[in-house]
C-alpha cells in the first residue's frame, strides 16, 4: 500500500476521537460540531484516499453517544465511500457501538449496515466512552 498517513482528531465535547491509520477506522464518541463539514471533510478525504490505495484487511470502529443530523449525513458519506473498497467483503469489518438502551443509536446502526455488504455488526455498550486500543468486540478480524 502507498503510504498513508495517520490522522488523530482528539475529542472534546462536540468532537468525537477519530483515528484514521492503515488497517484501523476508529470514530468514537459525541457528535454535534457546529461546522460539520469543516471537522468531517479531512476525516473523508482521508478516508478517500485509504480506499483507493488500500489493499489489507481494515476494521472500522463507530460508536456515539449522540450525533446530530447534520454529523449523520457525513457518516453515511463515510459509509458509502468505504462501500467502495476493494474486496469488500474480504477485507472490511465495521462494528457499530451504542449506549446500552439507546434504541435510536441501535436503529441508526441497522439504517447504516443495510448501506455496505461487509460483516457489519450492531453493538450494545456498557461504556461508550471506548479507548483506540480497544479491539472490535466480535475480534473478526
Amino acid at each position: 500500500m502507498k503510504s498513508i498517513k495517520k490522522y488523530i482528531a482528539e475529542p472534546n465535547k462536540r468532537t468525537p476521537r477519530v483515528i484514521l491509520e492503515p488497517g484501523r477506522l476508529f470514530i468514537v464518541g459525541r457528535s454535534i460540531p457546529e461546522n460539520p463539514g469543516e471537522f468531517y471533510r479531512p476525516v473523508f478525504d482521508w478516508i478517500s484516499r485509504y480506499v483507493q490505495v488500500n489493499d489489507q484487511r481494515t476494521g472500522i470502529e463507530l460508536g456515539f453517544e449522540y450525533i446530530n443530523t447534520s454529523s449523520t449525513k457525513w457518516i453515511y458519506n463515510i459509509i458509502k465511500e468505504i462501500s467502495g473498497m476493494k474486496d469488500l467483503v474480504e477485507n472490511v469489518t465495521i462494528c457499530w457501538y451504542y449506549d446500552a438502551g439507546d434504541e435510536d443509536m441501535c436503529e441508526l446502526g441497522f439504517i447504516l449496515k443495510s448501506l455496505v455488504d461487509c460483516p457489519f455488526y450492531v453493538i450494545e455498550s456498557e461504556v461508550m466512552e471506548r479507548t483506540p486500543d480497544d479491539q472490535c468486540a466480535i475480534n473478526a478480524m
